[in-house]
């Protein structure tokens, strides 16, 4: 049970580095995502959404964690699995599912679906196909904060199947020599496309993956939101002081399969089962805002609101209109001014 005052902070004897508050944001982050990417999932069966779809089910507080530390002004990039991302920087959950439907309200106009969406105004610079391919994006926008001067940092995301890539290496490389801010975040799922970590790389530590470039780095728990925004406000502080990237191994589990189309057949059954069982993040947070003495009924109209609001955007979607032809030809070339 929760002490009195103090106690706003204590589970069981233990002190939080949150507050009540903190945490309950957290909780409704992680459930918002949690419920739209359940939805996304419905959709898809019904054939609303085409292509590739990569669901994020089961990482949620990673993204809620790491994005609790940053502030504005910050900026976030990340790999084809980014719904949560999305939904995390505050875009607006009916244009990420208009987009997820291929619709002219999405944030894309429609033309960039599951993986390939941006938002300016939220500093949210994609969804990225190419496996690895962000890494070096992220450390290029990381330069420009650093050419103009700024204090921001950038976090850049990917996961394990991507640790390995020559590009992502070479972007430690120029990272670490011109001192940039950027949060390298490893999203550790354990089975990238289908293969397990174990079975891909000797590396037993992916956090020590830039210490041949002096990059420091930590593993976290990716399934408690608590450890990961811990671990990110210490991540951030070293960037913005100007002490060069940092490395971030956050170990994490998907309960869905790589994509809508992956049965996940190299993994029993039991196995995802004992994770939600014992170490789902909504769980966990859920199970300590109890302890904290907040109410049942709290939890359970932040779960109300979330599904009201996703099924609003499911509903916006599909009502939507598809693109106009002509928009097979915007935003493909940039004119230059004449001479």
């Amino acid at each position: 049970m929760a002490q009195a005052t103090e106690g706003r902070r204590r589970v069981k004897g233990r002190e939080l580095s949150v507050s009540r508050e903190e945490l309950t944001k957290a909780y409704r982050d992680m459930l918002m995502i949690r419920r739209f990417e359940e939805k996304a999932g419905q959709l898809y069966g019904m054939g609303l959404i085409g292509g590739f779809c990569h669901l994020y089910i089961g990482q949620e507080a990673v993204v809620v964690g790491m994005l609790s530390a940053i502030s504005e002004g910050d900026e976030v990039i990340t790999s084809y699995r980014d719904h949560g991302h999305m939904l995390a920087c505050g875009m607006d959950p009916r244009g990420v599912m208009a987009e997820l439907t291929g619709r002219r309200d999405g944030y894309s106009h429609g033309k960039g679906g599951s993986m390939h969406m941006f938002s300016k105004a939220r500093n949210f610079f994609g969804g990225h196909g190419i496996v690895g391919a962000q890494v070096s994006l992220g450390a290029g926008l990381a330069f420009s904060n650093g050419y103009r001067g700024n204090d921001r940092v950038c976090l850049t995301f990917f996961g394990e199947g991507a640790a390995n890539q020559g590009q992502v290496f070479e972007s430690f490389n120029l990272a670490a020599l011109f001192k940039l801010p950027v949060v390298f975040v490893i999203e550790n799922n354990r089975y990238s496309m289908g293969t397990s970590v174990e079975r891909a790389t000797t590396a037993k530590d992916l956090s020590r993956n830039g210490a041949a470039w002096g990059i420091p780095g930590a593993q976290v728990d990716g399934m408690n939101v608590v450890a990961v925004k811990e671990a990110a406000g210490v991540a951030v502080a070293y960037c913005r002081s100007g002490k060069g990237p940092y490395l971030l191994e956050v170990r994490t589990y998907r309960y869905r399969g790589h994509s809508m189309s992956d049965p996940a057949r190299y993994r029993t059954r039991e196995e995802v089962q004992q994770m939600r069982a014992e170490h789902d993040c909504i769980e966990g947070a859920r199970a300590n805002l109890l302890a904290l003495g907040v109410e049942e009924e709290a939890l359970k109209k932040i779960d109300d609101e979330v599904k009201k609001i996703v099924q609003n955007a499911a509903d916006f979607a599909q009502a939507s209109a598809e693109p106009d032809a002509a928009e097979l030809f915007t935003d493909v070339l940039l004119e230059a001014p004449a001479a």
